[in-house]
């Protein structure tokens, strides 16, 4: 057996389990837009304030946009349905997002240039645990790539557009 034949066959068995990972992106995704868009609807005013402070253009209806396009986009990833359509708007605010709130920010989310002073968890004083959230558009892009995934590989078997759309 030649290292083509290993390869081949590796790939073959590897390219069966490829829904999998499209279903761990989707929950990841659903999850992580799910918990926004219920703080922004929880206090629309508040983020609606948020949003003209940014310079956001018609900041009420922008929260509302927002906020309902992550709940409607956590609700369709997590059934797999219309995965490519919603990814489209999501990928929409995170453009947004980086331009209005992150961008400003830098790439890192956590500063990288700390020192490892004692922090302290739960009250008590642990070494090396201190993070400084810097709140740069590096977490934002790894959504974006994720929803890119989506966009052009779809949802995958385990998903409402695998029973509904596919094509026997």
């Amino acid at each position: 057996m030649n290292i083509k034949n290993i390869y081949s066959q590796g790939t073959d068995l590897l390219s069966k389990a490829q829904d999998l990972p499209l279903l761990f992106l989707r929950v990841i995704l659903a999850y992580t837009f799910f918990g926004p868009a219920m703080l922004k609807l929880s206090d629309i005013s508040a983020t609606s304030d948020f949003f003209a402070y940014l310079g956001i253009p018609l900041p009420t209806l922008n929260a509302y946009m927002a906020a309902s396009t992550e709940m409607l986009g956590a609700v369709l990833l997590t059934l797999g349905l219309l995965t490519r359509f919603i990814s489209l708007p999501l990928l929409m605010v995170m453009f947004v997002a980086i331009a209005t709130v992150h961008g400003v920010n830098g790439f890192h989310a956590i500063v990288p240039d700390i020192s490892w002073e004692d922090a302290f968890v739960n009250g008590e004083s642990v070494k090396g645990t201190l993070v400084i959230l810097q709140n740069g558009y590096e977490f934002v892009l790894y959504y974006i790539a994720m929803l890119l995934v989506l966009v052009t590989k779809g949802a995958g078997r385990f998903s409402l557009d695998h029973l509904i759309f596919h094509k026997s």
